[in-house]
């Protein structure tokens, strides 16, 4: 793990990332803010965080505010990013996690947050 991080060197770097991410996502006031652990299960990342917004105009905030934030943490930059043309769901894939910021509605929909209900969850203000 590299020093960038954080101060505590047993936590897992692409975990402090979606961390980040997730505080990110609550300063721009998104809804139920989870990081998730899917790792052992998934296989492509190892968490999500998950988030939502009133409208497309929140949406389009948060995930800004993500990518800024990790970025200028010192954390990776995006590998890519989809839906910001809809704006009703915006993944963030950046390897090791992946954000979903959703419109509250179309989080209702898909159901990622009782899809993945019996995996470890972990409070965003932990480290």
């Amino acid at each position: 793990m590299s020093s960038d991080a954080g101060s505590d060197p047993t936590i897992d770097e692409d975990l402090h990332w979606a961390l980040v991410a997730g505080r990110a996502a609550d300063d721009k006031l998104g809804a139920d803010t989870v990081v998730i652990d899917v790792g052992e299960v998934l296989g492509i990342t190892g968490w999500f965080v998950i988030t939502s917004g009133r409208n497309t105009r929140q949406v389009r905030a948060i995930a800004d505010a993500i990518e800024a934030g990790v970025v200028e943490a010192g954390g990776p930059a995006a590998l890519r990013s989809e839906g910001r043309d809809d704006l009703s769901w915006v993944l963030i894939d950046y390897g090791g996690f992946v954000v979903h910021v959703f419109e509250a509605e179309a989080r209702a929909h898909y159901g990622l947050d009782r899809l993945w209900s019996d995996r470890p969850h972990v409070p965003i203000d932990s480290v």
